[in-house]
């Protein structure tokens, strides 16, 4: 069995994989050549389109991603090709980002960075707290989950969101589907976008959704950019209808140079950085995860975290 590694790893990964597949053996390149791909029985990575059009022998593809929309499209993969994703890598490192990015926008810490640049001595007024309000948490994944638990931690009415209904988790004080997303939306003090990219949520959010949002509400996205109207965004935040947004996702990405986001004072960017590898527990939790699958794989025991090819959701 050839396995190709397609991402970053330390020796202590690579120890980790091969104590998982026995027997296999492992190549290791970021970059690999067209007869690495060509022998591949199984990638860990997220290999280009046309890297995988040279991979004639795979048998099972385990992204390094969460998302996975663009593997599931007709004809990326061959029939029979099984596809797994990385839920539960990410949720510490984007949850953490999500609540540093709120806590910055109530405090008021982006104004007075700008006053510091400026040499002003300014007191930039009053302020919010997570502590009693109201947080609706669009998408209750890893990294929804994650964040839900922390500013519940903290004080705050939890309102999730999820595709279909099921029992109410701890975290969470209220629980409802996508069809009373309007409802809920006006009670919302802080709204979270952590939903992957799917044909359901594109455009999900825009200029009616945006109007329904309280007044000064605080509006967070780390979940795709093409769930959100860019300009309808863009046109909530300089109307004043959202007191702030911080984005890690736009549509386009890159946003590019001359795009009017970069220029309004209350929306925060940042390049699609939330995740990836920058905390090194998120690179340790997608090779867990990668190793564990492999394990079952070798057995043919069922695999986490597969992929259902007509939602781009986890199974």
């Amino acid at each position: 069995m050839n396995v190709l590694v397609m991402i970053p790893v330390q020796e202590k990964h690579k120890m980790f994989l091969e104590s998982k597949g026995k027997g296999c053996k492992f190549v290791y390149a970021q970059q690999p050549t067209d007869g690495q791909l060509a022998q591949a029985d199984v990638i860990i990575g997220n290999p280009s389109l046309p890297q995988l059009d040279k991979a004639a022998a795979l048998k099972w593809l385990q992204l390094n991603s969460a998302g996975a929309q663009a593997y599931c499209r007709e004809g990326v993969l061959r029939k029979g090709v099984s596809l797994t994703n990385a839920t539960g890598a990410y949720g510490l490192a984007i949850s953490e980002y999500m609540l540093a990015v709120l806590l910055a926008m109530q405090k008021k810490l982006y104004a007075y960075h700008d006053n510091q640049k400026r040499h002003l001595w300014h007191d930039e007024g009053a302020v919010t707290s997570i502590a009693g309000a109201s947080v609706l948490v669009l998408g209750l994944g890893d990294i929804g989950r994650s964040f839900a638990k922390k500013v519940k931690a903290l004080g705050a009415f939890v309102m999730g969101v999820k595709r279909r209904r099921s029992v109410k988790p701890d975290y969470v004080d209220a629980l409802f589907t996508m069809d009373d997303l309007e409802k809920y939306l006006p009670k919302a003090d802080i709204v979270v976008n952590s939903l992957p990219g799917t044909d359901a949520t594109y455009h999900l959010l825009d200029k009616s959704k945006f109007s329904l949002m309280k007044r000064g509400a605080f509006f967070i996205n780390i979940g795709r950019g093409t769930s959100v109207i860019t300009d309808d965004l863009c046109d909530a935040v300089l109307c004043g209808q959202l007191a702030g947004a911080a984005v890690d996702v736009t549509d386009p990405e890159p946003l590019p140079e001359d795009h009017i986001m970069w220029q309004i004072k209350n929306i925060h960017i940042t390049p699609h950085t939330a995740g990836q590898y920058h905390l090194p527990a998120t690179l340790d939790n997608i090779i867990r995860i990668a190793g564990d699958n492999l394990e079952r794989f070798l057995k043919n025991e069922k695999l986490v975290n597969e992929v259902d090819f007509s939602t781009g959701y986890k199974k």
